[in-house]
């Protein structure tokens, strides 16, 4: 009977077989694992790119390059999608910057965007807890009604504002809204009603301090950097005008803290006010200071200061958020002393 021989040739062949495959499988797993690797890179870097989208598509919208502002929100669509908070607050102020420069087919397509994404979910603890997402609905109700002022149609602007308004009653972008509502309506009515109950150091204004008068109404804020340039203006208005009929209340609101950001109660940021904020930025004995929250909702305030100049008849002859220099105001100022029928 023949004997079996012996596989001496083929043992080491499938030995080095199976090195082979091995090897092959390792640098199969290996490439995987690159990948994987350089996928969870690039995703790493396109998170890091666009994670600080709304503060550079805001910088470059302020600066007028609405061409690399577009670039960069459309790279973000392409990669993230358009519904995100923080892309419909980046469209929303590429929308503003837009609307800045006069390109309102732009303005408006943005705006409509980011209205359409951020108004389903705009209940009020939503737009507390999101400022991407306020900005994005305040931002683009404010082009919005723009644009249609921009068209000539003032009266669809204000019923387009007023309707936003309504709808946003209590939430954190009403009073933004109510700015541009009186942006384009309040010059040249009467003044609204001014919540006179609660005073600041017990300074309060009759009604027959400011009859006849041309008043100059001063909104402002505790923590504000602007209005604390503001108040020398003011000083310097006094100084020269005061003799002349010009009187100023400076109506203020309570925001929930003291110094350096203290949360305070109510009592607590009024004797802050009263006390301490007084060793610093002592209030003029010439200015009442009503404190009240209706004040900043009727008046728009969602910046501050605000400005409204008021004739000797109590017509409105100028409302202006933000800081005004000495020469602005005086221009205004100055035509509402010398002439007793404005």
């Amino acid at each position: 009977m023949a004997k079996e021989k012996p596989h001496t040739g083929s043992q080491p062949r499938c030995a080095q077989l199976k090195s082979q495959v091995t090897s092959a499988r390792r640098r199969t797993r290996l490439r995987c694992l690159v990948g994987i690797g350089l996928l969870a890179s690039a995703t790493a870097v396109a998170t890091a790119q666009f994670a600080d989208l709304v503060p550079r598509v805001r910088q470059l919208a302020l600066a007028g390059d609405l061409v690399a502002a577009r670039q960069l929100i459309e790279q973000t669509r392409a990669a993230e999608g358009n519904q995100t908070s923080q892309w419909l607050a980046a469209a929303s102020w590429l929308a503003r910057g837009a609307s800045f420069l006069g390109e309102w087919g732009l303005a408006e397509k943005y705006a409509r965007e980011a209205l359409a994404g951020s108004a389903p979910r705009a209940g009020v603890q939503q737009l507390d807890a999101d400022t991407n997402l306020s900005t994005a609905l305040g931002a683009s109700i404010e082009v919005l009604g723009k644009a249609y002022d921009a068209r000539g149609d003032r009266t669809a602007a204000v019923q387009f504002l007023r309707e936003q308004r309504e709808k946003y009653v209590g939430t954190s972008i009403e009073t933004r809204i109510q700015k541009n509502v009186l942006l384009l309506s309040l010059k040249g009515t009467p003044l609204p009603e001014l919540e006179m109950s609660d005073h600041l150091l017990n300074r309060s204004a009759a009604p027959g301090d400011m009859s006849g008068k041309v008043l100059l109404l001063y909104f402002w804020a505790h923590w504000c950097s602007d209005c604390k340039r503001q108040e020398p203006v003011l000083e310097l208005l006094h100084k020269n005008y005061s003799d002349d009929g010009l009187v100023f209340i400076g109506p203020t609101k309570l925001y929930g803290y003291s110094a350096q950001g203290r949360q305070a109660t109510p009592s607590e940021e009024l004797d802050y006010l009263g006390s301490a904020y007084q060793k610093n930025y002592p209030t003029p004995p010439w200015m009442p200071v009503p404190v009240s929250r209706q004040n900043f909702l009727r008046f728009g305030v969602s910046s501050t200061p605000t400005l409204v100049l008021v004739d000797r008849k109590g017509i409105v002859r100028l409302y202006h958020p933000g800081y005004l220099g000495y020469g602005e105001l005086e221009e205004h100022i100055e035509p509402l002393l010398n002439n007793p029928d404005k």
